[in-house]
């Protein structure tokens, strides 16, 4: 088997999805029992959008090709951390890439697809996440009820590249876009053609929105100093005018809360690098960049927020995975994350928006949700057995909780 990503075509995939689900009831191998259907109207409003449940893949393995995001979005994902693009885009990863016995190690970054072939999953995904909704009733609202937010990094330079550029401002419009036009031409096709259950009016493509994405977390490398970061986001909110988070380390801990942490928890067996600390972007460094990024964001009308976190660089002394230095996530990080964002919901009075992904799980992401904490992002978890229905699970756990969505303020106390 080629560890090659090859894209497959747009009229390809809907055929692929309409003959296994006339076969087998089931969609990327997602059996329809595990659908999950909205049983009423609540919603959240996220970036001046509607988000119906507050979970979904982070930008990582789940969201790097079109039948991942849709098996995302069958079992429950609403909100999709689409992965990485930088202008490096023909790497040479080295597999295995992943391990996920228990906690998770990676050795990959950005997407191993090109910028323009990323770009292509994500208008496919668009395109077909609406045609689901269509044809199973996932939704109750009579609007898009789910959210694409690009992710890109790393450094100033590559984002303000031609390349970068054209994926952004083709994201945030993909009207004259080749891929999106030629999308909207097959399905009207197919749409004519009577082979899509449910939907008969061609006319219904017209409603599916060109403006794909309005959100940017931005994802830098581990040590990139507070002065870059802080002036990438001012980029993205004054000129590209985008709804921007930052991504932000556990390393803000310290190395000694870190260290302690790890082996009150029994994870001892886990080789930190002191450098990873002293290299990256201190506490109070953060917190003043995150000061003045907030009232930036407020002066242009635009919300900021926190990504909180990113992966852990550790060295890698397990011997499964082919590179010197590993990025651990999963359950590990979640005392890290969590704390992380006490720490700073403290700081800012329960003011700075928290986008979660660190641990997040069925046993603790109803808690998580009831502090105020939006959206929560998953991906070493669905590599566990079960994978995607997990997602199912935890949509239908939230489901109370959304009855009584949080304010935007973060509890303290929770």
């Amino acid at each position: 088997m080629s560890d090659i990503m090859i894209p497959v075509e747009f009229r390809k995939l809907l055929n692929w999805i309409l003959a296994e689900y006339k076969e087998e009831k089931t969609i990327f191998g997602i059996p329809e029992i595990k659908f999950y259907k909205k049983s009423d109207t609540t919603a959240f409003d996220f970036f001046g959008e509607k988000c119906e449940t507050p979970i979904g893949p982070a930008a990582g393995p789940h969201t790097q090709s079109t039948p991942n995001i849709i098996a995302a979005y069958l079992t429950g994902s609403r909100f999709f951390e689409l992965k990485t693009v930088q202008i490096l885009d023909e790497l040479d990863i080295e597999k295995p890439c992943i391990e996920a016995t228990d906690e998770g190690y990676n050795t990959e970054w950005s997407t191993e697809l090109t910028v323009t072939q990323a770009y292509g999953e994500y208008v496919k995904a668009w395109f077909l996440l609406h045609v689901l909704n269509k044809m199973f009733g996932l939704s109750k609202l009579d609007e898009r009820a789910f959210i694409f937010n690009m992710s890109v990094g790393y450094d100033i330079k590559g984002i303000k590249s031609p390349k970068i550029d054209k994926f952004i401002e083709e994201l945030k419009d993909a009207s004259g876009n080749e891929v999106f036009q030629q999308c909207k031409k097959e399905l009207k096709e197919a749409i004519k053609s009577g082979k899509i259950p449910n939907i008969t009016d061609a006319e219904f493509v017209e409603t599916i929105s060109p403006k794909i994405s309005n959100s940017i977390t931005l994802s830098t490398m581990h040590g990139c100093p507070p002065e870059d970061q802080e002036a990438i986001c001012k980029y993205f909110i004054s000129e590209k005018k985008m709804h921007t988070f930052v991504k932000l380390n556990p390393t803000l801990h310290g190395y000694e809360y870190v260290k302690n942490v790890f082996e009150k928890a029994g994870y001892d067996h886990i080789t930190l690098k002191e450098e990873s600390f002293t290299h990256d972007m201190q506490y109070p460094a953060a917190v003043k960049m995150l000061h003045t990024l907030i009232d930036f964001a407020e002066k242009h009308s635009i919300q900021f927020g926190v990504k909180l976190s990113n992966t852990l660089a550790v060295k890698n002394d397990l011997g499964m995975l082919p590179t010197d230095e590993m990025y651990m996530s999963g359950r590990t990080l979640y005392p890290l994350t969590i704390n992380l964002a006490r720490k700073l919901s403290e700081e800012f009075d329960g003011k700075l928006p928290i986008s979660y992904s660190g641990g997040a799980d069925y046993f603790n992401i109803k808690d998580i949700f009831e502090t105020g904490i939006r959206p929560i992002t998953m991906a070493t978890n669905l590599l566990k057995p079960g994978g995607y229905s997990r997602l199912t699970q935890i949509a239908e756990l939230l489901d109370s909780s959304m009855q009584d969505i949080p304010s935007e303020i973060i509890d303290l106390e929770k």
